[in-house]
């Protein structure tokens, strides 16, 4: 795994090296928790748990949620897009919402 600086510079060449953790200056900002792999293959769907460090309070603040998508383009997996749940609510309401469809779903 390389790390260029930039989250979204991560390039991992296998699905498990995958990590949100990003350090900068000695200091592990983003502090991944859990992760979920939701798809694998070229384009690859991971669910993560995680904490980021506040400077403020000298600790890690909330947990968090975030769905990244990442693309295989000559043997590395490079970050594609993202989405952050912004707080616990918002993960409920989206919980709700798929437990919604998928109940309803005839399938």
């Amino acid at each position: 795994m390389r790390l260029c600086g930039q989250e979204e510079d991560i390039v991992a060449s296998a699905i498990d090296e995958i990590t949100i953790n990003y350090e900068e200056g000695g200091r592990l900002i983003v502090k991944e928790l859990d992760k979920q792999i939701l798809s694998k293959g070229a384009w690859t769907t991971i669910v993560f748990k995680y904490q980021d460090w506040d400077p403020k309070k000298e600790d890690y603040g909330p947990e968090r949620f975030t769905i990244r998508r990442y693309r295989k383009i000559k043997d590395s997996y490079r970050q594609q897009s993202k989405f952050n749940i912004s707080s616990r609510e918002q993960a409920g309401k989206i919980i709700d919402a798929l437990e919604k469809w998928i109940g309803n779903s005839d399938a």
